[in-house]
Parts: C-alpha cells; sequence; structure tokens
C-alpha cells in the first residue's frame, strides 16, 4: 500500500463529517456540487454508468434512486467498504484508473460521473485521464465532473490568499480559462458551472459536428 493509499483509507470512516463540515475552503457547497453533477449528468434509467473515485458512495447514492446500473471505482479499499454500505447492490470495482482502464469494468458506459477526485492530478493527466474516459463512452454519452474548480487563475489566487493556512499546495485545482481550450481542442463540448467560491461542475462529451466553437 502506498501512502496515498493510506491517506484514504485512513480517512474513509470520517470522510462524510468532514466534507459537511462548514462552508470553507476547499470544500464550500460540496453537497450542491453533488446534485449539480447529477443534474448535469442527465441520467436515464436504461444507462450504464460510471462513478470514477467513488469514496464512501455520497454522488451515487443520488443516482440510486433513478434506477440506473450503477459502478464504481476507488483505489481505497476502505472508501469501497463505506460505500458497500449505503448501496449495497452497486457494481464496485477497486483499482487505481493511473494504470489504465480495469479488465473487470465493462468497456461502455453511457454516463460517467466523478467528484472531487480529479484535483489529485496534474493538468496533462487530468486531460488524459479524460480522454480515456471519453473513450469509455457510449455514442451519445456524457461526463459529469464536479470538482474544486475556479474559473480563472485571477479568482484561484484571491482564495489561495485568503485560506493561505490551509492551502493544499500539492492539489491541482480545475481552472476553467485554462482546462476548458484544451478540451476544445481534443473535439469535445464542454460547460462549466461555477457552485460556490471553489466548486464547480463541468459537463464534458463529444461535440457534435453541426457544434461551433463559438
Amino acid at each position: 500500500m502506498n501512502d496515498r493509499q493510506r491517506l484514504f483509507d485512513d480517512w474513509a470512516r470520517d470522510y462524510d463529517a468532514s466534507v459537511r463540515s462548514d462552508e470553507a475552503y476547499p470544500f464550500a457547497g460540496y453537497d450542491r456540487v453533488l446534485d449539480w453533477i447529477v443534474d448535469l449528468a442527465e441520467v436515464r434509467p436504461s444507462d450504464r454508468v460510471l462513478d470514477i473515485g467513488v469514496g464512501t458512495g455520497n454522488l451515487s447514492a443520488r443516482l440510486s434512486s433513478i434506477g440506473c446500473e450503477l459502478w464504481g471505482v476507488d483505489f481505497s479499499a476502505a472508501m469501497l467498504a463505506e460505500a458497500r454500505k449505503k448501496l449495497p447492490q452497486m457494481h464496485l470495482v477497486q483499482a487505481d484508473l493511473l494504470a489504465g482502464w480495469p479488465s473487470n469494468l465493462p468497456e461502455r458506459f453511457d454516463r460517467i460521473v466523478s467528484a472531487y477526485v480529479l484535483h489529485e492530478f496534474d493538468l496533462e493527466t487530468q486531460l488524459r485521464l479524460i480522454a480515456d474516459f471519453v473513450a469509455h463512452l457510449s455514442k451519445s454519452g456524457r461526463i459529469a465532473v464536479g470538482d474544486i474548480a475556479f474559473d480563472s487563475q485571477a479568482r484561484l489566487e484571491e482564495v489561495r490568499e485568503v485560506f493561505a493556512n490551509t492551502w493544499d499546495a500539492e492539489e491541482h485545482y480545475w481552472v476553467a480559462e485554462q482546462i476548458v481550450p484544451r478540451l476544445l481542442e481534443r473535439g469535445l463540448a464542454v460547460a462549466f458551472e461555477p457552485i460556490s467560491f471553489c466548486g464547480g461542475v463541468f459537463a464534458i462529451e463529444r461535440r457534435s459536428p453541426n457544434t461551433s466553437d463559438e
């Protein structure tokens, strides 16, 4: 077990309390971010849905009432154990997606969702992972990602200054003005919805041939 896995295993039991403890950085608006992921994903009862970094299952719990086929992947066994308590019928897989697409996951999903996961990786790794997710979408599939996110680098710097004492310099927060153009270059349609001063949701899908960049 590496240090990163140990950190999340140790956090699993207290995770739900910590993300809802207050409206400060980094989890301000946590529940609203999850609700927006659900709204932007537009999951249908017939859909097969993958929750990337399912954690304790808070996002998937919101999707379970829709009646879709739910899958979740996480590298932390302790996080998966917590998710299994909430969602015993969900398909849960322990894997680290940095190692590639797990062989025990289906090849295609109609929706891929993720909450507060991808900020663990730098921008180039985020882009590589998103490209991998897109490759495993059905033809009309969609990705909805909620995370610590800012519309601009200037806004990130403002928040960093306010929360200097608790800012995590090792994390890589989403900046819409940086990542959206990179995704557009890859032929994707992207929408960003800011939810709180440090949280937002991205909807990502293949661009229609008739869709302009404007």
